[in-house]
């Protein structure tokens, strides 16, 4: 598979993918909506996740007729992040190693995340991440979000990729759909909050990132015979 379509750059979804901040975004808006005498039921959740933040939130406003701004809800989750970013954030599995992994192969990789780019910008700076990407696309860098493939067709432009060359690495079903819409080489790394999502289209559905058909689709068959066989 590699062999006759090499992966020339990857591109890393943020949110449930790198990192654990989607349960974090869970628990906020679980706690926003409480405040207001409603529930974050499943059916609002799927609605909500892979969106841009500020999509999400309207979502939830019109979803309970919710007597508040975009605006005002967004105040409020910021004002709760930080104390969870303090205590409960962390890299997910694979990420550090499968990093390590690129940056030896001279592979380069790039953030497309719907977050804000300030939220972004210390999510990665608590684990001094940022500098190893070539650039970073946030909610502030396009026009239509996830699944529109904007974002993704804008990091191909800026990686100087075709879309087939480029792995997009998703958790949702909205970033797999930017990504397939995009042509890029898709794989979808299903969570607890996205294990029932539709991932139609994709070009892998992996374990993990430390998913060995991950590297052997980067044509980095050594490193993926040291993770083992897939579970």
């Amino acid at each position: 598979m590699a062999a006759n379509k090499p992966i020339h750059a990857v591109v890393f979804d943020l949110d449930g993918l790198m990192f654990n901040t989607e349960d974090l975004y869970q628990d906020i808006a679980a706690e926003l909506l409480r405040r207001r005498g409603q529930e974050l039921t499943a059916p609002l959740l799927a609605a909500t996740m892979g969106v841009p933040t500020p999509v999400g939130l309207q979502i939830m406003i019109d979803w309970y007729h919710l007597d508040v701004t975009v605006e005002q809800l967004e105040a409020e989750q910021d004002a709760l992040f930080p104390a969870m970013l303090d205590t409960r954030l962390a890299p997910l599995p694979g990420l550090l190693q499968l990093l390590d992994a690129l940056e030896q192969a001279g592979i380069p990789k790039a953030i497309g995340t719907g977050s804000r780019r300030s939220f972004v910008v210390d999510v990665l700076s608590r684990f001094d991440l940022e500098p190893r990407f070539e650039f970073l696309l946030t909610a502030e860098d396009v026009t239509h979000g996830k699944p529109d493939p904007e974002i993704y067709l804008t990091a191909c432009r800026r990686l100087g990729c075709p879309p087939p060359r480029v792995m997009v690495l998703e958790d949702s079903q909205n970033g797999c759909r930017a990504a397939v819409a995009a042509g890029t080489f898709a794989v979808a790394i299903p969570a607890p909050h996205s294990c029932h999502h539709s991932f139609d289209g994709v070009s892998l559905v992996a374990d993990s990132l430390a998913d060995p058909r991950i590297y052997q689709a980067l044509g980095l068959a050594a490193q993926a015979a040291q993770l083992g066989p897939c579970r």
